[in-house]
Parts: C-alpha cells; structure tokens; sequence
C-alpha cells in the first residue's frame, strides 16, 4: 500500500536542533509544506553527504515555506554529539529527529526491522499533513536534494492549479497540462 495521499500518523519524538533539543510531532507538519529525510545512522559513509547536500539547498526550500525534518533510528544525543564531532554534520540547521523507538520508521514503512535502520526514504508532506510524494532508495544510492527542489515546486504548483498537471522534467515557469479528451493520444 502506497502512502501517497495518507495523512501523517500521529508520533512524539526528541529532536535536536541549533543546539537544543526539542519535541517534534506530527502536529508540526501542518501548515506548511515539509520534508522528511530517513537515513540509515548517524557516523556512516553516505548519509553526511546527503545530510549536507540537504543543508546546501535548505535556504531555498525556506524560502519555498518548506521545514525540513532528518531522521534515523539513532537518538537525538547521538545526533548532538554527531553534530559536534563532524565538520559536515556541524553545518546542519534543520531539525535532527531521533527515532530510537521506531515509531516514525514503521509509521513511513521505511524501519529494516532486521537492522533496526531505516532505509533511505524521502517524503514531501503538503501543509494539510498528507504525503504527496515518496522516494526510497537502497542504502547504497544517495539522494540529490536538486531534484527535491523541483518535486516541491511542482508540488506546490499543482497544489495552486488544480485540474493542471506538471509533465516530466517540468521546470518552475514552464508549461504544464490540463488533462483532458482532446490531450488522450496526442502527447
């Protein structure tokens, strides 16, 4: 079962952000557009270079009304002290959620119950709380936050416009489609 159109299942979790640690729940994806990045583990190999090409584009997902929210298995000290020890992790300024428990890896269907670890999952949460768009990836094959840049806006735009859609590689500006009979067989 896809999770796309479900509504965000109510959790509590500690997070750590700019130097704090806080409460995170699903209360928080309401109201805005949001996003929700599963890594396997803190000190790993590819999880910093996604977390930090996450951080490389957060400015701009701020100015698209987007919060962005990691997570793994790990707790939220894990994440304070990943972050004080790591040049890379030191430049994050999103929220670091800790999921120790499980409940948002089984909530997003993402927990590797052998491992414990979540597997690479990306979620884009409309400010009504319900998930528009979903990426997983095998734990080997790092995101490219670019991409999510365009999903959002696309998101967003159809949000906007409905009864429009956006076609592959649609870019912000550029044409979309009104589905419709007189478009069946002609594109």
């Amino acid at each position: 079962m896809s999770l796309i159109g479900t509504e965000v299942k109510p959790f509590k979790a500690q997070a750590y952000h700019n130097g704090k640690f806080v409460e995170v729940t699903e209360e928080a994806f309401k109201g805005k557009w949001s996003v929700v990045l599963f890594y396997p583990a803190d000190f790993t190999f590819v999880c910093p270079t996604e977390l930090e090409d996450l951080q490389n584009q957060y400015a701009t997902l701020k100015e698209l009304g987007v919060e962005v929210y990691s997570v793994s298995t790990d707790t939220h000290f894990t994440h304070k002290a990943w972050h004080d020890s790591s040049e890379t992790i030191k430049k994050i300024t999103y929220i670091m959620i800790g999921d120790p428990s499980h409940t948002l890896s089984r909530n997003f269907e993402v927990l590797i119950e052998e491992n414990g670890l979540a597997d690479r999952g990306t979620f884009i949460i409309d400010p009504d709380g319900i998930v528009q768009a979903v990426e997983i990836n095998a734990g080997g094959i790092g995101r490219d936050a670019s991409t999510l840049v365009n999903k959002i806006k696309a998101a967003q735009y159809i949000r906007k416009n409905p009864g429009e859609v956006c076609p592959a590689r649609w870019k912000e500006g550029s044409a979309t489609l009104k589905p419709s009979l007189d478009l069946v067989g002609k594109i």
